[in-house]
C-alpha cells in the first residue's frame, strides 16, 4: 500500500440511478448517519469513507467524483449529494438555507473556509468567467461597431449601468471590475 487513500468514485456520471438531493426535504441523510458513514476534513475539504460498502468502496477511500458540471458529488445511502452542501451540513449540523458559494471560485475547493451559504443573487455576483456567448472574452464588456469602441456595463438590481466606453477591452474590463466591487458585495475577487 502506498499510504494514499483510494478514490471511490460514483459509478455513473449522470447520477440517473439515484436522485440528487439539493434543497428538498426528500429523505436527506441525518447528521448522525452522515458522521457514521463519512469523515470530512474541514482544512482540506475532502470526504473519506469510514466504512466499506457494497459498491466496492473501502474505509479510508476518498469519497466522490467530479461530474460534468465541474462539482464534486458523492453517494451515500443510495442518494447523491453535492459535496459542498454535504460539507456544510457535516460541519454546522444544519442544511444550508441557500446556495453554497465557493468564495474563491474553485468549484472543487470544499474547504469550509471557502464555502458560504448565500442567496442565489449573491452567489451569482461572485461569477468570475464570462458567459459562453460573450464574444469579448471578458466579463461586462462588449464591442460597439457603430462607435468602434468597447463598452463596459454591469447589472445592478435588474438595471443595466454603463461604466463607460473605451479604446480597448482591457480598460473596459478594468472599469467593469471597479463597478462590480462597488455594487456587488458578493463578489470576492
Amino acid at each position: 500500500a502506498s499510504g494514499k487513500a483510494a478514490v471511490c468514485a460514483i459509478e455513473s456520471d449522470s447520477h440517473d440511478d439515484f436522485p440528487l438531493v439539493y434543497n428538498s426535504g426528500m429523505n436527506k441523510i441525518s447528521h448522525p448517519r452522515l458522521r457514521e458513514l463519512l469523515h470530512f476534513d474541514p482544512a482540506t475539504g475532502v470526504f473519506t469513507r469510514r466504512t466499506d460498502n457494497k459498491r466496492g468502496c473501502r474505509a479510508g477511500d476518498v469519497a466522490g467524483s467530479v461530474n460534468q458540471d465541474g462539482y464534486n458529488y458523492l453517494m451515500t445511502d443510495r442518494r447523491t449529494y453535492a459535496s459542498h452542501r454535504l460539507a456544510w451540513f457535516y460541519v454546522y449540523g444544519v442544511w444550508p438555507s441557500y446556495d453554497i458559494d465557493h468564495i474563491n471560485g474553485d468549484k472543487l475547493d470544499n474547504r469550509i473556509d471557502n464555502l458560504r451559504d448565500a442567496p442565489t443573487q449573491v452567489n451569482m455576483q461572485n461569477e468570475r468567467r464570462p458567459r459562453t456567448n460573450n464574444k469579448a472574452g471578458l466579463m461586462g464588456v462588449h464591442f460597439r461597431k457603430d462607435r468602434n469602441k468597447w463598452v463596459a456595463a454591469i447589472r445592478v438590481a435588474g438595471k443595466s449601468i454603463r461604466c463607460g466606453t473605451f479604446d480597448n477591452p482591457e480598460d473596459a474590463h478594468k472599469a467593469y471590475l471597479e463597478m462590480k466591487r462597488k455594487h456587488h458585495p458578493g463578489f470576492m475577487l
